[in-house]
Protein backbone atom coordinates (compact mmCIF):
# COMPACT_ATOMS: atom_id res chain seq x y z
CA UNK A 1 0.00 0.00 0.00
CA UNK A 2 2.79 2.31 1.03
CA UNK A 3 4.94 1.62 -2.02
CA UNK A 4 1.79 2.37 -3.89
CA UNK A 5 1.58 5.22 -2.46
CA UNK A 6 4.92 6.66 -3.24
CA UNK A 7 4.61 5.55 -6.89
CA UNK A 8 0.98 7.77 -7.41
CA UNK A 9 3.48 10.82 -5.53
CA UNK A 10 6.04 10.32 -7.91
CA UNK A 11 4.14 10.07 -10.77
CA UNK A 12 1.60 13.19 -10.09
CA UNK A 13 5.08 15.13 -9.21
CA UNK A 14 6.67 13.98 -12.84
CA UNK A 15 3.70 15.07 -14.44
CA UNK A 16 3.15 18.55 -12.55
CA UNK A 17 7.07 19.11 -13.71
CA UNK A 18 6.53 18.61 -17.36
CA UNK A 19 3.33 20.79 -16.94
CA UNK A 20 5.25 23.98 -15.55
CA UNK A 21 7.77 23.43 -18.60
CA UNK A 22 4.65 23.58 -20.43
CA UNK A 23 3.14 26.46 -18.61
CA UNK A 24 6.77 28.55 -19.58
CA UNK A 25 6.70 27.84 -22.90
CA UNK A 26 2.83 28.99 -23.12
CA UNK A 27 3.69 32.28 -21.07
CA UNK A 28 6.31 33.13 -23.58
CA UNK A 29 4.42 32.85 -26.73
CA UNK A 30 2.31 34.69 -25.42
CA UNK A 31 4.94 37.13 -24.71
CA UNK A 32 6.12 37.04 -28.21
CA UNK A 33 2.77 37.59 -29.31
CA UNK A 34 1.92 40.45 -27.64
CA UNK A 35 5.30 42.48 -28.64
CA UNK A 36 5.71 41.40 -32.52
CA UNK A 37 4.24 41.68 -35.58
CA UNK A 38 1.80 39.03 -34.10
CA UNK A 39 -0.20 41.42 -31.45
CA UNK A 40 -3.07 42.50 -33.71
CA UNK A 41 -3.87 38.63 -34.27
CA UNK A 42 -3.03 38.02 -31.01
CA UNK A 43 -5.74 40.20 -29.63
CA UNK A 44 -8.18 39.57 -32.33
CA UNK A 45 -8.25 35.79 -31.26
CA UNK A 46 -8.91 36.33 -27.47
CA UNK A 47 -11.91 38.71 -28.69
CA UNK A 48 -13.45 36.09 -30.86
CA UNK A 49 -16.97 36.04 -30.14
CA UNK A 50 -17.81 32.74 -29.12
CA UNK A 51 -22.22 32.12 -28.03
CA UNK A 52 -23.99 29.19 -27.24
CA UNK A 53 -27.67 29.09 -27.30
CA UNK A 54 -30.61 26.75 -26.17
CA UNK A 55 -34.31 28.63 -26.34
CA UNK A 56 -34.26 31.34 -24.51
CA UNK A 57 -31.01 30.95 -23.07
CA UNK A 58 -27.91 32.31 -24.06
CA UNK A 59 -24.39 32.50 -23.07
CA UNK A 60 -22.18 35.34 -25.57
CA UNK A 61 -19.15 36.11 -24.13
CA UNK A 62 -15.06 37.12 -25.90
CA UNK A 63 -13.19 33.73 -26.46
CA UNK A 64 -10.82 35.33 -23.62
CA UNK A 65 -13.64 35.27 -20.86
CA UNK A 66 -14.58 31.95 -22.34
CA UNK A 67 -11.55 30.59 -21.77
CA UNK A 68 -11.31 32.19 -17.85
CA UNK A 69 -14.48 31.28 -16.98
CA UNK A 70 -15.22 27.90 -18.44
CA UNK A 71 -12.21 26.03 -18.59
CA UNK A 72 -10.72 27.22 -15.75
CA UNK A 73 -13.80 25.85 -14.11
CA UNK A 74 -12.25 22.28 -15.41
CA UNK A 75 -9.05 23.44 -13.33
CA UNK A 76 -11.07 24.27 -10.25
CA UNK A 77 -13.39 21.19 -10.88
CA UNK A 78 -9.63 19.29 -10.48
CA UNK A 79 -8.59 20.80 -7.67
CA UNK A 80 -11.88 20.14 -5.54
CA UNK A 81 -11.05 16.15 -6.49
CA UNK A 82 -7.58 16.52 -5.05
CA UNK A 83 -9.02 18.63 -2.24
CA UNK A 84 -11.44 16.16 -0.90
CA UNK A 85 -8.94 13.05 -1.85
CA UNK A 86 -6.00 15.03 0.17
CA UNK A 87 -8.35 15.69 2.74
CA UNK A 88 -10.30 12.23 3.28
CA UNK A 89 -6.96 9.79 3.09
CA UNK A 90 -4.23 12.17 2.06
CA UNK A 91 -1.69 14.37 3.46
CA UNK A 92 -3.67 16.30 4.65
CA UNK A 93 -6.35 13.85 6.86
CA UNK A 94 -4.84 13.77 10.28
CA UNK A 95 -4.65 16.80 12.04
CA UNK A 96 -0.48 16.04 12.79
CA UNK A 97 -0.27 15.72 9.17
CA UNK A 98 -2.61 19.20 8.17
CA UNK A 99 -0.71 21.21 10.70
CA UNK A 100 2.91 21.83 9.19
CA UNK A 101 1.47 22.98 5.93
CA UNK A 102 -1.68 24.62 7.18
CA UNK A 103 0.04 26.97 9.29
CA UNK A 104 2.21 27.63 6.71
CA UNK A 105 -0.23 28.20 4.05
CA UNK A 106 -2.39 30.28 6.70
CA UNK A 107 0.88 32.65 6.64
CA UNK A 108 1.81 32.85 3.40
CA UNK A 109 -1.66 34.29 2.48
CA UNK A 110 -2.11 36.67 5.08
CA UNK A 111 1.35 37.92 4.68
CA UNK A 112 1.13 38.36 1.05
CA UNK A 113 -1.95 40.39 1.07
CA UNK A 114 -0.48 42.48 3.80
CA UNK A 115 2.56 43.21 2.22
CA UNK A 116 0.13 44.83 -0.96
CA UNK A 117 -2.00 46.45 1.08
CA UNK A 118 1.09 48.29 2.49
CA UNK A 119 1.83 49.51 -1.08
CA UNK A 120 -1.37 50.44 -2.19
CA UNK A 121 -3.13 51.82 1.08
CA UNK A 122 -3.87 55.56 -0.16
CA UNK A 123 -4.92 53.94 -3.36
CA UNK A 124 -8.80 53.13 -3.28
CA UNK A 125 -8.95 51.85 -7.05
CA UNK A 126 -6.00 49.41 -6.06
CA UNK A 127 -6.91 47.77 -2.72
CA UNK A 128 -8.94 45.03 -4.72
CA UNK A 129 -6.08 43.57 -5.87
CA UNK A 130 -5.28 42.33 -2.15
CA UNK A 131 -5.03 38.65 -2.86
CA UNK A 132 -3.13 38.75 -5.96
CA UNK A 133 0.23 37.69 -4.16
CA UNK A 134 -1.60 34.73 -1.91
CA UNK A 135 -1.47 32.42 -4.53
CA UNK A 136 1.08 30.29 -5.97
CA UNK A 137 0.76 27.87 -8.53
CA UNK A 138 2.06 24.59 -7.88
CA UNK A 139 3.06 23.67 -11.69
CA UNK A 140 5.42 25.86 -12.13
CA UNK A 141 6.76 25.72 -8.35
CA UNK A 142 7.30 21.82 -8.78
CA UNK A 143 8.43 22.47 -11.97
CA UNK A 144 11.55 24.32 -10.37
CA UNK A 145 11.96 21.97 -7.27
CA UNK A 146 12.31 19.28 -10.26
CA UNK A 147 15.35 20.92 -11.60
CA UNK A 148 17.19 20.16 -8.00
CA UNK A 149 16.62 16.11 -9.12
CA UNK A 150 17.71 14.48 -5.75
CA UNK A 151 19.01 17.47 -4.13
CA UNK A 152 15.39 18.15 -2.94
CA UNK A 153 13.87 15.68 -0.56
CA UNK A 154 10.98 13.67 -1.33
CA UNK A 155 9.05 14.68 2.43
CA UNK A 156 9.67 18.47 1.06
CA UNK A 157 7.93 17.68 -2.31
CA UNK A 158 5.36 16.80 -0.18
CA UNK A 159 5.37 19.77 2.37
CA UNK A 160 5.16 21.87 -1.37
CA UNK A 161 2.23 20.20 -2.37
CA UNK A 162 0.21 20.04 1.10
CA UNK A 163 0.61 23.97 0.94
CA UNK A 164 -0.63 24.36 -2.30
CA UNK A 165 -3.66 22.58 -1.98
CA UNK A 166 -4.52 24.40 1.06
CA UNK A 167 -3.84 27.35 -0.50
CA UNK A 168 -5.73 26.35 -3.45
CA UNK A 169 -8.43 26.03 -0.77
CA UNK A 170 -7.73 29.64 0.98
CA UNK A 171 -8.39 30.93 -2.88
CA UNK A 172 -11.73 28.90 -3.03
CA UNK A 173 -13.11 31.16 -0.12
CA UNK A 174 -11.30 34.10 -1.31
CA UNK A 175 -12.83 34.22 -4.95
CA UNK A 176 -16.15 32.97 -3.93
CA UNK A 177 -16.52 35.79 -0.46
CA UNK A 178 -14.18 39.49 -2.35
CA UNK A 179 -14.63 38.78 -5.51
CA UNK A 180 -18.65 37.81 -6.45
CA UNK A 181 -20.62 40.66 -8.78
CA UNK A 182 -24.18 41.60 -7.92
CA UNK A 183 -26.26 38.20 -7.36
CA UNK A 184 -28.98 37.19 -9.27
CA UNK A 185 -31.47 35.47 -6.43
CA UNK A 186 -33.13 32.99 -8.82
CA UNK A 187 -30.18 32.03 -10.51
CA UNK A 188 -28.78 31.30 -7.11
CA UNK A 189 -31.82 28.90 -5.90
CA UNK A 190 -31.30 26.88 -9.17
CA UNK A 191 -27.48 26.77 -8.11
CA UNK A 192 -29.02 25.82 -4.69
CA UNK A 193 -30.73 23.18 -6.14
CA UNK A 194 -27.99 21.97 -8.25
CA UNK A 195 -25.70 21.75 -5.51
CA UNK A 196 -28.45 19.57 -3.89
CA UNK A 197 -28.99 17.18 -6.51
CA UNK A 198 -25.44 16.33 -6.31
CA UNK A 199 -24.94 15.69 -2.62
CA UNK A 200 -28.10 13.63 -2.64
CA UNK A 201 -27.06 11.77 -5.86
CA UNK A 202 -23.82 10.82 -3.46
CA UNK A 203 -26.02 10.18 -0.07
CA UNK A 204 -27.92 7.45 -2.75
CA UNK A 205 -24.99 5.68 -3.87
CA UNK A 206 -25.01 6.94 -7.52
CA UNK A 207 -21.04 6.24 -8.78
CA UNK A 208 -21.48 6.38 -12.67
CA UNK A 209 -19.74 9.95 -13.27
CA UNK A 210 -22.18 11.03 -16.00
CA UNK A 211 -24.95 11.92 -14.12
CA UNK A 212 -22.44 14.58 -11.25
CA UNK A 213 -21.19 15.71 -15.11
CA UNK A 214 -24.45 16.85 -15.93
CA UNK A 215 -25.89 18.42 -13.33
CA UNK A 216 -22.03 19.99 -12.71
CA UNK A 217 -22.60 21.57 -15.78
CA UNK A 218 -26.15 22.68 -15.24
CA UNK A 219 -24.77 24.18 -11.67
CA UNK A 220 -22.28 25.91 -13.60
CA UNK A 221 -25.17 28.39 -15.85
CA UNK A 222 -27.09 28.78 -13.07
CA UNK A 223 -23.35 30.23 -10.98
CA UNK A 224 -22.40 32.34 -14.15
CA UNK A 225 -25.34 33.55 -14.18
CA UNK A 226 -26.30 34.32 -10.48
CA UNK A 227 -22.83 36.82 -10.31
CA UNK A 228 -20.57 34.27 -8.13
CA UNK A 229 -17.60 33.20 -10.25
CA UNK A 230 -18.50 29.93 -12.80
CA UNK A 231 -15.32 28.52 -11.44
CA UNK A 232 -16.96 27.49 -7.81
CA UNK A 233 -19.46 25.37 -9.60
CA UNK A 234 -16.30 23.45 -10.41
CA UNK A 235 -15.24 22.86 -6.69
CA UNK A 236 -19.11 21.88 -5.59
CA UNK A 237 -19.73 19.65 -8.12
CA UNK A 238 -16.18 18.08 -7.59
CA UNK A 239 -16.99 17.39 -3.61
CA UNK A 240 -20.41 15.91 -4.45
CA UNK A 241 -17.96 13.08 -6.56
CA UNK A 242 -17.63 9.45 -3.99
CA UNK A 243 -14.43 8.90 -2.89
CA UNK A 244 -14.92 5.20 -2.69
CA UNK A 245 -17.84 3.47 -4.07
CA UNK A 246 -19.50 -0.18 -2.24
CA UNK A 247 -18.05 -2.08 -5.06
CA UNK A 248 -14.74 -0.78 -4.05
CA UNK A 249 -14.03 1.54 -7.55
CA UNK A 250 -13.28 5.38 -6.99
CA UNK A 251 -15.30 7.64 -9.22
CA UNK A 252 -13.10 10.66 -7.64
CA UNK A 253 -9.78 8.91 -8.41
CA UNK A 254 -10.97 7.68 -12.14
CA UNK A 255 -11.89 11.23 -12.53
CA UNK A 256 -8.77 12.68 -10.88
CA UNK A 257 -6.68 10.57 -13.79
CA UNK A 258 -8.73 11.10 -16.75
CA UNK A 259 -8.77 15.16 -15.94
CA UNK A 260 -5.18 15.78 -14.88
CA UNK A 261 -3.35 15.93 -18.07
CA UNK A 262 -5.99 17.36 -19.66
CA UNK A 263 -5.89 20.11 -17.30
CA UNK A 264 -2.06 19.95 -17.10
CA UNK A 265 -0.99 20.04 -20.88
CA UNK A 266 -4.69 22.40 -21.94
CA UNK A 267 -6.02 24.17 -19.53
CA UNK A 268 -3.35 25.77 -17.62
CA UNK A 269 -1.50 26.44 -20.64
CA UNK A 270 -4.51 27.73 -22.62
CA UNK A 271 -4.82 30.38 -19.98
CA UNK A 272 -1.60 31.19 -19.54
CA UNK A 273 -1.22 31.74 -23.48
CA UNK A 274 -4.57 33.97 -23.07
CA UNK A 275 -3.16 35.96 -19.59
CA UNK A 276 -0.03 36.19 -19.77
CA UNK A 277 0.79 38.53 -22.62
CA UNK A 278 2.15 41.70 -21.38
CA UNK A 279 3.24 44.83 -23.53
CA UNK A 280 6.42 45.91 -22.96
CA UNK A 281 6.53 48.79 -25.65
CA UNK A 282 7.65 51.79 -23.75
CA UNK A 283 8.15 49.57 -20.40
CA UNK A 284 10.13 51.61 -18.24
CA UNK A 285 11.89 50.81 -14.29
CA UNK A 286 9.46 53.30 -13.07
CA UNK A 287 6.41 51.32 -13.77
CA UNK A 288 7.02 48.43 -12.10
CA UNK A 289 7.78 50.75 -9.11
CA UNK A 290 3.62 51.79 -9.57
CA UNK A 291 2.33 50.92 -6.05
CA UNK A 292 -0.10 47.99 -7.81
CA UNK A 293 3.02 46.12 -10.01
CA UNK A 294 4.79 46.89 -6.79
CA UNK A 295 2.53 45.64 -4.25
CA UNK A 296 2.01 42.47 -6.11
CA UNK A 297 5.64 41.83 -6.85
CA UNK A 298 6.81 42.60 -3.33
CA UNK A 299 3.53 40.37 -2.17
CA UNK A 300 4.98 37.08 -3.89
CA UNK A 301 8.57 37.59 -3.26
CA UNK A 302 8.58 39.29 0.08
CA UNK A 303 5.54 38.44 1.63
CA UNK A 304 5.20 34.97 0.99
CA UNK A 305 9.20 34.21 2.13
CA UNK A 306 7.80 35.79 5.88
CA UNK A 307 4.77 34.05 6.10
CA UNK A 308 5.30 30.30 4.84
CA UNK A 309 8.70 30.44 6.65
CA UNK A 310 8.08 32.83 9.58
CA UNK A 311 5.08 30.83 10.53
CA UNK A 312 6.67 27.58 10.43
CA UNK A 313 9.70 28.74 12.38
CA UNK A 314 7.27 30.43 14.95
CA UNK A 315 5.12 27.05 15.12
CA UNK A 316 8.04 24.33 15.28
CA UNK A 317 9.53 27.03 18.18
CA UNK A 318 6.28 27.30 20.11
CA UNK A 319 5.78 23.12 19.95
CA UNK A 320 3.09 23.50 17.87
CA UNK A 321 4.68 21.09 15.15
CA UNK A 322 7.29 19.16 13.91
CA UNK A 323 10.14 20.03 11.01
CA UNK A 324 10.60 17.18 8.74
CA UNK A 325 13.35 15.16 10.43
CA UNK A 326 15.40 14.77 6.56
CA UNK A 327 14.56 18.94 5.77
CA UNK A 328 17.30 21.70 7.17
CA UNK A 329 15.70 25.55 8.08
CA UNK A 330 17.47 26.09 4.95
CA UNK A 331 15.69 23.90 2.81
CA UNK A 332 12.58 24.81 3.97
CA UNK A 333 13.21 28.96 3.34
CA UNK A 334 13.90 27.56 0.23
CA UNK A 335 10.77 25.99 -0.56
CA UNK A 336 9.23 29.32 1.26
CA UNK A 337 10.64 30.83 -1.45
CA UNK A 338 9.18 28.94 -4.56
CA UNK A 339 5.68 29.63 -2.77
CA UNK A 340 6.23 33.21 -4.25
CA UNK A 341 5.37 31.51 -7.91
CA UNK A 342 1.76 32.51 -8.35
CA UNK A 343 1.66 33.11 -11.78
CA UNK A 344 -1.41 31.37 -13.02
CA UNK A 345 -3.18 31.69 -9.85
CA UNK A 346 -1.85 35.30 -9.50
CA UNK A 347 -3.30 36.23 -12.66
CA UNK A 348 -6.81 34.44 -12.54
CA UNK A 349 -7.77 36.78 -8.82
CA UNK A 350 -6.07 39.56 -11.02
CA UNK A 351 -8.52 39.55 -13.59
CA UNK A 352 -11.54 38.87 -10.94
CA UNK A 353 -9.90 42.37 -9.06
CA UNK A 354 -10.07 44.95 -12.03
CA UNK A 355 -11.72 45.32 -15.05
CA UNK A 356 -9.48 48.56 -16.45
CA UNK A 357 -7.05 47.11 -18.88
CA UNK A 358 -4.58 48.88 -17.51
CA UNK A 359 -4.46 47.57 -14.07
CA UNK A 360 -4.60 44.40 -15.95
CA UNK A 361 -1.50 45.00 -17.69
CA UNK A 362 0.05 46.27 -14.49
CA UNK A 363 -0.43 43.30 -12.50
CA UNK A 364 0.64 41.18 -14.99
CA UNK A 365 4.09 42.82 -14.75
CA UNK A 366 4.19 42.52 -11.09
CA UNK A 367 3.31 38.76 -11.50
CA UNK A 368 5.86 38.05 -13.94
CA UNK A 369 8.42 39.88 -12.33
CA UNK A 370 7.62 38.19 -8.31
CA UNK A 371 7.15 34.85 -10.13
CA UNK A 372 10.33 35.00 -12.09
CA UNK A 373 11.99 36.55 -8.42
CA UNK A 374 10.61 34.15 -6.28
CA UNK A 375 11.93 30.61 -8.81
CA UNK A 376 15.07 32.04 -9.21
CA UNK A 377 15.89 32.59 -5.45
CA UNK A 378 14.19 29.36 -4.20
CA UNK A 379 16.26 27.00 -7.12
CA UNK A 380 19.57 29.29 -5.87
CA UNK A 381 18.72 28.96 -1.97
CA UNK A 382 17.47 25.14 -2.44
CA UNK A 383 20.79 23.94 -4.55
CA UNK A 384 22.79 25.71 -1.84
CA UNK A 385 20.67 24.31 0.53
CA UNK A 386 21.60 20.38 -0.60
CA UNK A 387 23.79 18.18 1.92
CA UNK A 388 25.86 17.23 -2.24
CA UNK A 389 26.20 20.84 -2.44
CA UNK A 390 27.69 21.29 0.58
CA UNK A 391 29.74 18.31 0.08
CA UNK A 392 31.41 19.78 -2.86
CA UNK A 393 32.58 22.56 -1.37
Amino acid sequence: MVKKMGNALQQFIAQETSAGIILFCAAVAAMVAMNSALNPYYLAFLDIPVAVQFGGLEIAKPLALWINDGLMAIFFFLVGLEVKRELMEGQLSTAEQASLPFIAAVGGMALPAAVFVYFNWNIAENINGWAIPAATDIAFALGVLALLGKHAPVSLKILLLAIAIIDDIGAIVIIALFYTAEVSSLSLLLAGAGTVMLFAMNRLGVIRTAPYILVGIFLWICVLKSGVHATLAGVIAALAIPLNAKDGSSPLKHLEHILHPWTAFLVLPIFAFANAGVSLAGLQISDLMAPLALGVAAGLVVGKQLGVFGFMFLATRAGLVKRPVDVSWLQLYGLACLTGIGFTMSLFIGNLAFVDPDQIETVKLGVITGSLISGMLGYAVLRLASPASRATR
